[in-house]
This record gives structure tokens, sequence and C-alpha cells, in this order.
């Protein structure tokens, strides 16, 4: 391979947005009400029926706030992610749009994976 094929190639890899970690941490943090309390009670810090209390009272009063959250983080992960690539514009955007709807879809799944295990976690408490 020549210089400059490699030199191009690089600037294609360091181009592409990390689509499967902004989505996981977004989706995590989007759950956190529930992943929280879950992991405090598998590692032994709390029982199962006072995590399952906590991640109950967590949900029903502010799940749209860890939602707000992981949407304002993923928001800033991709937000920095393009700042680094220098494609912080539309047109940017617009080259990446696929890239982005995959996004989406990997943190909507993880959000919806993690509630999916937490909540069948909670019925064994």
């Amino acid at each position: 391979m020549t210089e400059k094929t490699q030199s191009t190639e690089s600037v294609e890899r360091s181009g592409r947005l990390p689509v499967w970690r902004v989505g996981i941490v977004g989706g995590l943090v989007g759950v956190l009400c529930c992943v929280g309390p879950t992991v405090l009670a598998l590692i032994g810090f709390v029982s199962a029926g006072t995590a399952f209390v906590w991640a109950t009272n967590l949900y029903n009063n502010d799940a749209w706030w860890f939602r707000l959250a992981g949407l304002a983080v993923t928001g800033l992960l991709v937000w920095v992610a393009l700042r680094r690539r220098n494609q912080c514009s539309v047109a940017g955007i617009r080259k990446l749009r696929w890239r982005l709807l995959a996004l989406a879809g990997v943190t909507v799944a993880t959000y919806g994976t993690l509630y999916g295990i937490t909540t069948w976690l909670g019925t064994l408490a």
C-alpha cells in the first residue's frame, strides 16, 4: 500500500461516528433509574426488595428525567464526535445521516434491552 492510500484510509476511519459507544452510553443513562438499583442488588450492597422499591420509585416518579438525561448525553457525545472530525455542520450531518439513524437504533435497543432485563429481575425479587 502506498503512503497516500494509507493516509486516505486513516482519514476515512477517523471520520466514522462511534455509533456503538455513543448509543450504548445514551441508552444506559436513559435507563439508569432501573439499572442503578439492580446493579447495587447484584453486587450485594442492598437487598433485592430494597432495589425493587428504589427502582419502582425512581421509574414512577423520575423516569422522564432519566430519559431526557440519556437524550442529552447522546446529543452531547454526538456533538463532541462531530466536532473532533470537523463535521459539525449541516453537510456533515447529511453525510452521516444513516449512521445517526443507526445510533438512534442502538440507543433505543440498549434502553429496551436493559429495561426488559431489569423488569424481569424485578419479578424475581
